[in-house]
């Protein structure tokens, strides 16, 4: 199984002036500008970050999710929540053509840690035996920055900035997040359950 973005955030979505503030930068001179570029991808990178500890798509997108099995006939796990629409699935046999899934035959069920399509019938449409099934679908929790949880907000500008003041350091361990962040987000990372549970 493998996740692709297929539209991404524009770059005027992001709160790149949120950041400026956030980081005390001056203001009032011609170059206010200048790097509006760099604070962009510290925001970029730092919104990854987090949704890939959550699970969850913070601004609202498109995906394509394309897997070879079910793992389950009867409700396929979608890789990344919340999805708010699932617009089309497509199974692709080994030569590459596609044929596009009635939508009466599948139906999301809805959940913030783990939505699902679930068939209509008894069990998903049959993958083509070397083929694939391609699951496009829009996720996030909000449309635009200012609308998201004000700790998942705190989370991303916290993360921004400190990529941003650490952006020389090469001696970081892997995976570094500071405490503030992970203290943030931790209500949002998915659950696991073992054993039985």
């Amino acid at each position: 199984m493998y996740l692709i973005e297929e539209s991404q955030i524009p770059d005027a979505a992001l709160p790149v002036a949120r950041l400026r503030d956030h980081l005390r930068m001056g203001s009032g001179f011609v170059e206010d500008g200048l790097q509006d570029g760099l604070l962009g991808g510290f925001l970029r990178a730092a919104m990854a970050a987090v949704e890939a500890r959550t699970g969850k798509a913070l601004l609202v997108r498109d995906f394509l999710c394309s897997l070879h099995r079910w793992r389950d006939v009867t409700g396929q796990v979608l890789p990344i929540a919340p999805v708010r629409l699932v617009t089309q699935i497509t199974l692709v046999d080994a030569f590459g053509a596609g044929a596009v899934v009635d939508a009466a035959r599948y139906a999301l069920v809805a959940d913030g840690d783990a939505p699902k399509v679930v068939p209509m019938g008894g069990c998903l449409p049959s993958i083509p035996e070397h083929g694939s099934a391609e699951l496009r679908f829009q996720a996030g929790l909000a449309e635009a920055f200012g609308d998201l949880p004000s700790d998942l907000a705190q989370a991303v500008m916290l993360l921004a900035a400190h990529y941003y003041e650490y952006r020389d350091e090469t001696a970081l361990g892997q995976g570094c997040m500071p405490f503030g962040v992970t203290s943030l987000i931790a209500r949002y990372r998915p659950m696991r359950m073992g054993f039985g549970a």
